[in-house]
This record gives structure tokens, sequence and C-alpha cells, in this order.
């Protein structure tokens, strides 16, 4: 296709979880003819210039920081790798990228001959991306890698703070009542000791409302599933909001920007041809979480108790270097990984494995999972409803989404900091692999909502699916608001 002249800024957070969606991004952008300047700090940006395709023309830009500036490791500028109180720090230190980003929009249409980007997209943690943006009479969108649905209750409960207000268990939102009842369970560890002067509360409650300066929010996200998020959006914000996904790397480009799988795709595939269909249970957390070292050893004696083949990743408990070395027999119980392999039943891999290959192998009948939003999407994509198992930010209402909404999932625990039992999670694996109705009913369901996926993303020249026609919208919006500021 033959490139454009208008050229398209993104930059995302400094995370695996946020980077990755928003290279995605730039190769569905890329593929509509517009020239990509992906920016991010210059350790990042190092890495990226290392895997990225040679045939890509998406422009790597560095901005400078210094993360000694703030109290953090000399070479601390992604979050993946720093424990709960140095991301904190990494996120407030964001502010300092303001100005080095002014000057690097100055040069892209100074020195650029006067061409302005038709439009800066920037990650929703960077709220002060667009009063700058505007400075030069560029449209500017943020993009959310999550749903529409997870992000608004999220959204909402760090506005609200609404179980401070009650004395009890279960809330509402008070501008978000649709969305329904809500249990403190359903809280992470940073909402349930929100309050005024924590500089977490006071982080969001700062970046939070400065979305409504943005000219637009993608989300990654399907305008036919995720209605009721989008529209909280909508109403509160009031601006365009559009649900462009599912935004999706290729396992292949996906592997590329982060460490290679344990096991390679082949050996993967060659160990779930010898299953039988809808045999296999998928369990994996993501690439931040984890669950502690007793729920470790309850989840290994429930797999090892029950009839259900399964692929395992594994990585170190919480408390331990997530990087570290690391001997997944330590933490399982003794015998495990014997037993399993004897039985032909189970496959352990360690930290990282080739997911996409997994859930769209027909032998994939379910995925355990932490609710990250990339997750849901590369499940339900495939067609395999979910085991929720909620951990962090906006995980807690992907799920709630996922069972009360979509009915594509049950959840078997919630969050890392209580005990859980093996007869508990035999209870939900077998519900879900079993042969009964409700197995049936959330399988026939994922599958009605993979065809609406399809549907979405269907770009002809008869028909545009939804979330084509979202991203259509976008750009038509930027031109025209390029056109008047350069008359």
């Amino acid at each position: 296709m033959e490139k454009r002249k208008e050229n398209v800024v993104l930059f995302p957070f400094m995370a695996q979880s946020h980077i990755i969606p928003f290279l995605a991004l730039a190769q569905q952008i890329e593929l509509k003819g517009y020239t990509i300047t992906f920016v991010n700090t210059s350790l990042n940006i190092k890495k990226l210039k290392k895997i990225f395709p040679s045939k890509s023309s998406i422009r790597l830009l560095e901005i400078p920081f210094n993360a000694a500036e703030h109290g953090l490791p000399p070479e601390a500028e992604n979050s993946d790798s720093l424990p709960y109180n140095l991301v904190l720090r990494l996120l407030e230190a964001t502010s300092s990228l303001e100005q080095p980003f002014r000057k690097l929009l100055f040069d892209l249409v100074e020195k650029g001959g006067g061409e302005k980007p038709v439009c800066v997209v920037a990650d929703f943690i960077f709220e002060w991306t667009a009063h700058v943006t505007r400075e030069f009479g560029v449209f500017h969108a943020i993009f959310s890698c999550t749903g529409g649905f997870g992000m608004a209750c999220y959204y909402s409960m760090w506005l609200n703070l609404p179980h401070k207000h009650t004395e009890s268990l279960d809330f509402v939102l008070p501008d978000f009542p649709e969305a329904g009842k809500f249990h403190v369970t359903q809280l992470s560890p940073a909402l349930l000791v929100a309050e005024e002067g924590d500089p977490f509360t006071t982080f969001q409650r700062k970046n939070f409302p400065y979305w409504s300066k943005s000219d637009g929010i993608l989300f990654n996200s399907i305008e036919e599933l995720d209605k009721t998020g989008l529209m909280y959006f909508r109403r509160k914000l009031g601006i365009p909001v559009w649900g462009v996904g599912p935004i999706l790397l290729s396992e292949h480009d996906r592997s590329r920007t982060s460490r290679k799988p344990a096991i390679s795709p082949a050996l993967c595939v060659e160990w779930l041809d010898k299953k039988q269909p809808n045999s296999v249970l998928y369990i994996s957390f993501g690439f931040q979480n984890t669950i502690s070292a007793s729920q470790m050893m309850q989840l290994a004696k429930a797999l090892d108790s029950s009839q259900t083949n399964f692929i395992w990743v594994v990585r170190p408990p919480l408390g331990y270097d997530m990087n570290a070395e690391f001997v997944p027999q330590d933490w399982l119980p003794e015998g495990f990984l014997q037993h399993i392999e004897d039985q032909e039943k189970g496959l352990i891999v360690d930290k990282f494995a080739p997911q996409m290959e997994i859930l769209s192998h027909k032998s994939t009948a379910a995925f355990l999972s932490n609710c990250g939003w990339n997750s849901v999407l590369e499940s339900l994509k495939n067609g395999v409803p979910l085991i929720g198992w909620p951990m962090a930010a906006e995980q807690y209402y992907n799920a709630k989404y996922l069972v009360e909404e979509a009915g594509v999932c049950v959840e078997v625990a919630r969050g890392t900091n209580f005990e859980v039992r093996q007869e508990e999670i035999m209870e939900k694996i077998e519900l879900v692999m079993g042969d009964n109705y409700k197995s049936k009913e959330m399988k026939r369901k994922a599958c009605e909502i993979k065809e609406i996926i399809k549907d979405a993303t269907r770009d002809e020249e008869s028909y545009k699916g939804s979330s084509v026609k979202a991203m259509e919208e976008l750009f038509i919006a930027a031109l025209l608001r390029k056109e008047k500021t350069n008359v």
C-alpha cells in the first residue's frame, strides 16, 4: 500500500502490558497507509530496535528519561520488573516527560517541514499529553488497552471510593448503577487502602478527570459486546468513544517484544495434538501476576486429583524475584511433576508459553486466567471460555463482565492474600471442563462471541465491521481537525 504523508504518533506507558497493545495498534494503523512514529524512553526503544522487523516502516523515537532523578534504579524504565512501591514512583515520574514530549512534537512539526502529525494517540496514564498536543493544533486520542466495562468500573471506583461510604460489604457505583452490585472482595489492595493523601489515590484522581480533555478515546474492545462500558464513558466524558478491538499482536510478533517461551510452539502443538478435542485446561496469570506459594500448592493438588489434562505456565510465587532463576518443582507438591508426566496429563511451562497457539488449538477447552484484558480477547477470539482468578486493577471487573454479562466465565478465586482449598478449585474446574449444561452454555456463548469479534473486524468493500468503522471515524475526525488548523 502506498504510504500517506500523514504521521500518527503513538506513546504508551513504560510497561510490556501497554507497549505490546500499542505495537499491535501501530501495525493496524500502518496497514491503513499512515506513517507511524512510536515514542518511548531510551531503554525501551533500544530493546524494540533489536527485535523490530526490518520491513516495518514504523519509526522508533526516544524521549529522554532519567530514572535515578526520581529515586528509581538507573535502568528502571519499564514497570515489569519493579516492586509495587517503585511502580508507583515510576507512574509519578511520568509527569517529567511532559517537557521532552513538547520538544519532540515541536521538532516533528517544525523540522518535519511544518507537516504536523495528523494524530497523537497516547496512553491513558499520560493525561498531560492532551494539552501539550493541542498546543500544536493536533488531534489527541487516548488508547486504553482495556475493555470498556472493566475500565468503567475501575474509573468510577477511584473517583467515588464508594466502599468508603458504607458499612456494608456490598455497594453500587453512584455514577454507574447499571454495572450492578460489587463486593469488597472485588477491590484491589490499592483500592482497599485508598484515601485522601494516599499517593496512588492522588495519582489516579488527578489522572482520570483529565481524560475529558482529549478529543476521543479508543478502547481495545468491540461495540456489540461492550455497549454498557462504552456508553458510561460517552456519558461521563462527553467525547467520542470508539471500540476498535481486538488489537492483538500475533504470537510471532509478541514473542519478539518479550521473553521467548520456555517451550517452542511446535512442541506445544505436538503435545496438544495427542489430546482429545476440548480436553485441555490452559492456566496462565499473565506477564506480571502470580499467586502465593500456598495457593500454588493447592492449585497443583487440585490438578493432580482431577482427571483434566492441562498446560500450566508456572512463575515464582508472590514475594520472589520474577526474573530470578526458577525451579518449578521447588514450589509444587513432592512427586507432582513425576505423577503428571507418568499419566501424560499435564505440561508445566516455566514462566512463558506460546499462548495464542495454545488457545487456538482444538484440544483447548478453557483458560484459567487472571482476566487481564489481552488474555480475555485472545481467549474469546478463539471461542474458549474462562475460569477467572482476578488479581489486580480492573481484572476483577473484567471477570464480573465475563460472568454476569457475557456468561463465558466462572470465578474460582479473587486476589492473592487469602487461602484457597483444592476442593473448591477442583469443583470449578470440573464444572467448566465437564459434560454438563453449564459448560455447554459457556462454550456456546464463547463461540457466539468469537463470531461477533470476527464480524467486527471484517473489512470488505461491501461490508465493514464496527471496529473497522470506529477506526475510520477516528481518522476522519483527526483529518478534519488538521484541515481546520491548516486553513
